[in-house]
């Protein structure tokens, strides 16, 4: 039928498939071959039903994503590409269609299979309507029809959570007709032939049966509300995709398809909608790094020296990606616990129902521990994670040099520290590399890829494809102090804490960053992370500070004290045993204010707006700054490493983005204004000024131009 979808015959059977990779996007292509392949197999009078699938690995796996960035940056139709007919075209059918869903299907391609009549599925299949990550709602009738199938409650779940559900599960709701344990097509193929038997299909739009009375529910929509601004704080389409279901209970088809269609541009049309396709894209954007070979080595066999928290996390996240772990330590108690610490991690998913007994064993044999380098010699990959103190990991990596194989990578998971002086330790400072893993490492996505001076562009080509397969984002990033994350939080927890100094609360601060969106307040993150951690990092870096610039002055007094955050039970914050909750305490604030008199800083009332203001544009000066050395090489990939890493809200598109969207020249007038209030530390970075002069902004900000 056209270069993406043709039909053919299995006996009296007419089998519609698409060959659209990577993952069978329903494009304006794929939409035009399906048009024509129905309106064919229609009135073709050798078949008796039909089956559509799909070629490759997935099932549709959604819209064409660039169609709908055209349409929230203004360059296509409003409520983005209308397949209305399309999907009418397939409900009306007068034969049996019958969707074989394997791999992901999502988004729009669950849309469409929902116009068919039945749905059959491969036992390791998953579907789901994501729009919500993207800022959107389903544009093509899914938030009609997913009621229709699987009932008002689920349909919330799956809308406003945004989750994809298994197979089985699919099964239980009534999304899916039937679960084809061997090869899907046949089984698809026989099933079609099974229902063309029983007379007319049934059209999902005519299914009311799950569709009770509006007032019914009520408890579920409120519910509903309820999870969403619990989950998705401040986010907007989650409560649109709730008005688009409550449409499906109060509205005949197609005035719920219209009043659907109405949100749909709502939502494209916001700063959300944008922000969020930009995340997503800046994410894939970040996969492609320049000049690194496609045919790099892959990881047989990987070492991971340093048995406690990063390290135990580490080689469950190695293992969990079918890569077997030497995991070594100089001490037989750290390695003990960090062996238990992994069967931990892997205990914690079966017990969630997503790991079977018998897999955990698997896993966990494939963690051979032991004491010191024994056999860390055969290992493509080695990485370090133990203390964060150079001499240490200097003395590790020079052990290394004469052990690990000549063709080895040899990475360090170290957050701050140099890799080039870490890497100067060894004779083939070309094969060191960074990977620096966000605690807990089996569960963070990011990882930022360091490259230093002299590692070779095979290494790092090499530690891309390993993030990739271990389902993380990786960024690649150039080597300075802190790299582009941390390098980003030091100012921002410094100005935190000059805040507090100056009048605020610690409370009070991370109150106004949670209301601003972040994941977790600043000195919630300083407890749990560790004050020790940070009063450590603060002495590395202690001789770079220039004379007569303000430091923060509390933090030492807190570590002075053994206040390190939750693993003492007291940090900026207190914390009942067994419980992380930060609790007010009255006793930090009193040595605050106490500091601050002793210190002669004069105190006042601080806004939430200037609280918002400092903590968010002292980072977006320092992330100038990153791109301007060239540690970052686009705007997009700092957004994606604080969107995947720092608890950055996703609507707001990432620190650089929020400064496109306040104005690249407003940002910079209220950084002069602190400038002249505050003194050296903000300094206005030299890209802002420029930018802001040219009308520029950072989303235009590629190495190089």
């Amino acid at each position: 039928m056209s270069d993406v979808v043709r039909a053919d015959l299995e006996g009296d059977v007419a089998v519609i498939n698409i060959d659209n990779p990577p993952v069978n996007a329903l494009s304006t292509a794929v939409a035009d071959g399906l048009r024509a392949a129905f309106a064919a197999v229609s009135g073709d009078g050798r078949s008796r039903a039909v089956v559509l699938a799909c070629a490759g690995r997935t099932f549709v796996a959604g819209a064409d994503i660039r169609e709908l960035e055209a349409v929230a940056e203004g360059r296509g139709p409003a409520g983005g590409p209308d397949v209305h007919d399309l999907l009418t075209a397939v409900e009306d059918c007068p034969k049996p269609v019958v969707m074989a869903m394997h791999g992901t299907t999502l988004g729009g391609g669950l849309e469409l299979a929902m116009a068919g009549h039945y749905r059959v599925a491969a036992p390791d299949a998953s579907m789901g309507q994501p729009e919500v990550n993207l800022g959107i709602i389903p544009g093509a009738e899914g938030s009609q029809r997913l009621p229709r199938l699987v009932g008002v409650e689920a349909a919330i779940e799956m809308l406003v959570g945004g989750r994809p559900v298994r197979a089985a599960q699919a099964l239980e709701t009534g999304l899916v007709d039937r679960i084809v344990e061997g090869p899907l097509l046949d089984g698809a193929v026989q099933f079609a032939r099974e229902m063309a038997g029983r007379g007319a299909p049934p059209r999902t739009r005519d299914r009311n049966d799950k569709l009770a009375s509006p007032d019914a529910h009520a408890g579920a929509f409120r519910a509903g509300r309820e999870m969403a601004a619990a989950t998705r704080k401040n986010e907007t389409a989650p409560f649109f995709a709730l008005e688009a279901l409550e449409a499906a209970v109060t509205l005949p088809f197609d005035a719920g398809c219209r009043r659907e269609k109405d949100l749909v541009v709502r939502c494209l049309a916001s700063d959300q909608a944008r922000a969020m396709i930009h995340g997503f894209f800046a994410e894939r954007a970040a996969a492609k790094i320049p000049g690194i070979p496609e045919d790099a080595p892959d990881v047989g066999q990987a070492a991971v020296i340093g048995a406690g928290t990063m390290g135990a996390g580490i080689a469950t996240a190695l293992v969990n990606a079918g890569i077997p772990v030497r995991l070594r330590d100089a001490s037989p108690e750290a390695l003990e616990r960090g062996v238990v610490t992994i069967r931990k991690n892997f205990q914690r998913r079966v017990d969630r129902g997503r790991m079977t007994a018998a897999a955990m064993t698997e896993r966990l044999a494939m963690v051979e521990a032991a004491t010191g380098l024994v056999g860390v010699g055969d290992a493509d990959l080695v990485i370090e994670a133990v203390f964060e103190d150079m001499g240490l990991k200097k003395n590790v990596f020079a052990e290394l040099d004469g052990i690990a194989p000549a063709e080895a990578v040899l990475a360090t998971n170290t957050s701050t520290l140099d890799i080039d002086a870490i890497a100067s330790a060894t004779r083939r400072p070309e094969s060191v590399i960074g990977l620096h893993f966000f605690s807990p490492a089996h569960v963070m996505r990011l990882v930022e890829i360091v490259r230093g001076e002299s590692t070779d562009a095979r290494v790092v080509a090499t530690a891309s494809r390993l993030v990739k397969r271990l389902r993380k984002v990786g960024v690649v990033v150039g080597n300075c102090r802190g790299f582009v994350g941390n390098r980003m939080m030091l100012p921002y927890m410094r100005e935190a804490q000059f805040l507090v100094e100056e009048g605020a609360t610690p409370a009070g601060v991370d109150a106004a960053l949670r209301e601003f969106g972040m994941a977790m307040g600043i000195f919630a993150v300083d407890d749990m992370g560790g004050i020790d951690l940070a009063w450590r990092v603060r002495q590395q870096y202690r001789h770079l500070d220039a004379p007569g610039v303000r430091a923060p002055l509390v933090l030492d007094k807190l570590y002075a004290m053994n206040r390190w955050g939750q693993k003492t039970g007291r940090g900026w914050y207190r914390y009942e045993d067994g419980d992380r909750t930060p609790i007010r305490d009255p006793e930090v604030e009193a040595l605050v204010a106490a500091t601050a008199a002793e210190a002669g800083i004069a105190r006042r009332d601080v806004t939430d707006t200037e609280i918002v203001e400092r903590c968010m544009y002292i980072m977006i000066n320092e992330a100038a700054r990153i791109l301007e050395e060239g540690h970052a090489a686009r705007a997009g990939d700092i957004d994606t490493i604080y969107l995947s890493g720092y608890g950055f809200p996703r609507y707001r598109g990432g620190p650089l983005w929020y400064a496109d969207s306040v104005g690249v020249d407003r940002v910079l007038a209220r950084i002069r204004e602190f400038h002249a209030a505050h003194g050296a530390l903000w300094t206005p970075a030299p890209l802002l000024e420029r930018f802001a002069a040219e009308g520029k902004n950072f989303a235009d900000f590629h190495r190089g131009r």
